[in-house]
Formats: structure tokens, C-alpha cells, sequence
């Protein structure tokens, strides 16, 4: 007998019983903290890997190259990398993301596969063999990388993914604690065991969130036609899946879209916010008089400011619409450079530091998400997330290059300054977005499927 309160089965007009698609993980309208968690703790394993190689691999290089030069090229391997990798794995995804498994195999077969050459950087004897391993884990991370980042839209419903960035953010920000403790207490004794440690925390930590999240993965919260959420046991919308081309192709066709303004404005805002830490150590010693130490530690203070305020940032965000949201941390990130420039002191460079970082926070947590929201179709969101890294990873590049250059122009002292003018190129840049998308268009759901550009 069954109860008025439980769902019956659906039945076809030819009399077979469908049956219901599981619920979602998270559903619509709520954000539930189990997907949230265990996506976070997904983004966090493998940056853990990725922070303790930032800060670890430019000293095995310094091993058998003397110059600085030659070891930051090394070292940016990694980004070039996944300007051309990042792309076409998020689009292998997409294409899988509805089966049974989802993206999950790409992940987890990829960490299995980069936890090798990393674990072999100490072990080598020659500067050939180091390189094999380190372009070998770049590349492989780089093919999962934007793929576990994606997960966010597969187990959180559009309107809550600002919200969810917040924590998976957050949760990133302290992997550099992670990276930190495991030099302090481990490099010095034992750098074999130093770089054993990461990969198995990240096999560890993926594999927990796969047992939690890709076991039950029919629930997860994905979009069908239009946005609309639909269980990863559904067929998948009609129509071909855009290939990495032709979403390349559409952004070239439409140079002043939507979504090309705003990969121009995420190309600007990370190749500030790169160059401003890049040379910030510099402006210390040159600038306030600091010794290399105390200049290292002046983006410190940014840190915190940046980890108390993404959480909050992220609530507010859903309110204001992503887009806009940025709009607002660009300005808070120029007014907090300018606030550098009259008094060039410690004190005051850290106040202003807080200030940039705490725009940046809003950035971080709205700019992939407004990406996602902008894709003309919403079964391609990897190969969007591989477009961002595109964007984000390309600013990297230049942007300390090109702050460098206006600072040989003038001087260390007005370094702060140029940034905050270039920063007000990007604030432009959001502004025609937010003419672009007025009111609800700068909202999750307020662009159309087929809207252009």
C-alpha cells in the first residue's frame, strides 16, 4: 500500500514505468554544506600539491641552474601549460559529465598519474631527468586541474555557486599553511619524504570526496537546456557539444560580447593582482627600507584580510550579481592602491595591501562563476572553466612584466600608483559589462541561452 506522501513512479503513455530521477545533492534555491564540503576538500587537495611545487620546485632548480631568469621560466611552464591543456580536458569532461561516473575518472586517474613525477623531483640526478618530472606533473595536473574546479557546477545549483566559491576559496587560501608546515618540519630532514607527503594527502583527500560525492553522483545538481538542473541520470540535452574551437570561434566573432569583455577584464585583474605580488617584496626593500624578510612579509596581513572577507564576500555577491559584484572589487582594489601612494610607510602599505587583497577576494569568488553564467550553453561549463585559466593564466604573464616596465619608466616609489592606474583600466572594462547586463542580467539566470555574445 503505498503512503500519500511518497512519490510514485512516473508512467510513459505506452504504460512503462519510469523511474524518478534521484534528488539532487543540493537542491535549487538551498545550499546544503555535505557537496559544498566535499568539493572544497576536492580543490584543496590538489592545490595543496600545487602551493608545496610553487614553493619547493625554484629551489631543485637552483640546484643546477644559476639563473633566476632561466628557473622563473621553468617555473611558468605550468601556466603555459594550461593555456593549451585546460581547454580541451574541460571539454572531455563536459562530454562525460552526465554518465554514470561523471568527471570524476579524469580526476582521479589524473592524480594517480601526477603523483608519480612529483614524487620523483628529489630523486633526480640530473637537470634533464628534473625537467622530465616537472613538465611531466605540469602537464598532467593542468589536464585535471580546471576539470575538479568544474565540480562546483555539478554538485551546487546555479544561484548558491558564488556562495560555494566563497568556501572552496577559503579552503584554497589555506593550503599555503598546508605547504608551509610540510617545509618547516619535514624539507629539512628529508626532502624525498617533503615531496611524498602532498600527493598522497591529495590521493587521500580526492578519494574521500569521490566516495561522498561521485558514488552518489545521479543526485548531483547539473544544468539541461536552458540552466535547467537535471540529475546526471538524464539524457543529455540535444545538440552537439560546442568544441573548445568553436567556443573560441564565437568569442572572436564578437569581440565586444559579453563574454569576451569579460576574459579581457579577468586578463587585467589577475595580471595586476600577479604583478602586485610579484613585486611587492622589491618595493619593500627599495621603497620602505625593509630587509628582504620583513619585505616578504608584507603581503601577510592581505592574506588574512583576503580569508576573513571571501566567505562574507561570497554571501553578498548573490545579491548583487556577480558581474557587478567584481565591478565593486575592482574599485575597492584601485582605492586601496591609492591609498598607498601619499605615505609610503609599512603601515600604511599593509592597510592598503588589506584593502587590494579584500577586492581581490571578490574577484576570486564571482569571476569564474560569472563565466559559467554567460556560456551560451550550459553543458560546456568545463570548457569554460579552461577558458578561464586561459584568461587568468595569461594576465599572470604579463601582468608583472608590464607593471616591471611602467616601474623602469618612473620609479619604485610611484609602483603603487601605476598598478592603481591600470587597475582602472580593468574597472572600465567591468563597467561596460554592467551597462551590457543591467538589473538581472548580471544574475545567475538573467542571460539567455541564446543570448549573444
Amino acid at each position: 500500500m503505498m503512503h500519500h506522501d511518497a512519490p510514485a513512479p512516473s508512467a510513459s503513455s505506452s504504460g512503462v514505468v519510469t523511474p524518478l530521477t534521484p534528488a539532487p545533492l543540493t537542491a535549487p534555491g538551498r545550499m546544503r554544506g555535505g557537496p559544498v564540503l566535499w568539493v572544497t576538500l576536492a580543490v584543496f587537495a590538489q592545490e595543496s600539491v600545487w602551493n608545496f611545487y610553487d614553493a619547493q620546485v625554484p629551489t631543485q632548480l637552483r640546484h643546477y641552474l644559476t639563473s633566476a631568469g632561466l628557473v622563473g621560466l621553468f617555473m611558468g611552464l605550468d601556466n603555459l601549460l594550461g593555456v593549451f591543456i585546460q581547454p580541451w580536458t574541460g571539454h572531455l569532461s563536459d562530454r562525460h559529465a552526465r554518465g554514470r561516473r561523471g568527471r570524476w575518472p579524469i580526476i582521479l586517474v589524473g592524480a594517480s598519474l601526477a603523483a608519480v613525477p612529483f614524487a620523483l623531483i628529489p630523486r633526480a640526478g640530473s637537470l634533464p631527468v628534473l625537467l622530465a618530472c616537472v613538465v611531466g606533473f605540469a602537464a598532467i595536473a593542468n589536464a585535471f586541474k580546471g576539470v575538479t574546479e568544474t565540480l562546483v557546477s555539478d554538485y551546487v545549483a546555479p544561484a548558491d555557486r558564488s556562495k560555494a566559491q566563497g568556501f572552496v576559496k577559503a579552503g584554497v587560501s589555506l593550503t599555503i599553511v598546508v605547504s608551509s608546515l610540510i617545509s618547516l618540519l619535514v624539507v629539512d630532514r628529508s626532502t624525498t619524504l617533503a615531496f611524498a607527503i602532498p600527493p598522497v594527502l591529495m590521493l587521500v583527500m580526492l578519494g574521500l570526496a569521490w566516495t561522498f560525492l561521485g558514488r552518489h553522483h545521479a543526485g548531483a545538481v547539473l544544468p539541461g537546456p536552458a540552466g535547467i538542473p537535471t540529475g546526471a541520470g538524464a539524457p543529455a540535452p540535444p545538440g552537439d557539444l560546442p568544441s573548445p574551437w568553436a567556443v573560441v570561434k564565437d568569442l572572436v566573432r564578437a569581440p565586444t560580447g559579453a563574454r569576451a569583455l569579460l576574459m579581457l577584464g579577468i586578463f587585467c585583474f589577475a595580471g595586476m593582482w600577479s604583478a602586485l605580488r610579484s613585486l611587492l617584496t622589491p618595493y619593500g626593500t627599495e621603497v620602505l627600507g625593509l630587509s628582504r624578510g620583513e619585505a616578504g612579509g608584507l603581503a601577510l596581513p592581505g592574506a588574512v584580510a583576503f580569508l576573513c572577507a571571501v566567505v562574507p564576500v561570497a554571501y553578498v555577491s548573490g545579491r548583487l550579481g556577480q558581474i557587478r559584484a567584481i565591478r565593486y572589487g575592482v574599485g575597492l582594489f584601485v582605492v586601496g592602491l591609492l591609498a598607498g601612494v601619499p605615505f609610503p610607510t609599512p603601515a600604511v602599505t599593509v592597510v592598503s595591501m588589506a584593502l587590494a587583497s579584500t577586492g581581490y577576494a571578490v574577484f576570486a569568488v564571482n569571476a569564474l562563476v560569472a563565466l559559467w553564467n554567460l556560456a551560451p550553453d550550459s553543458r560546456a561549463l568545463g570548457t569554460y572553466t579552461g577558458l578561464y585559466t586561459v584568461a587568468s593564466a595569461s594576465g599572470m604573464a604579463f601582468g608583472p612584466a608590464l607593471l616591471g616596465v611602467t616601474v623602469d619608466l618612473t620609479d619604485w616609489r610611484y609602483m603603487f600608483l601605476n598598478a592603481a592606474v591600470l587597475g582602472a583600466v580593468t574597472f572600465v572594462v567591468f563597467t561596460l559589462l554592467v551597462r551590457r547586463n543591467p538589473a538581472g542580467a548580471a544574475r545567475v539566470g538573467a542571460v539567455p541561452a541564446d543570448s549573444p555574445g
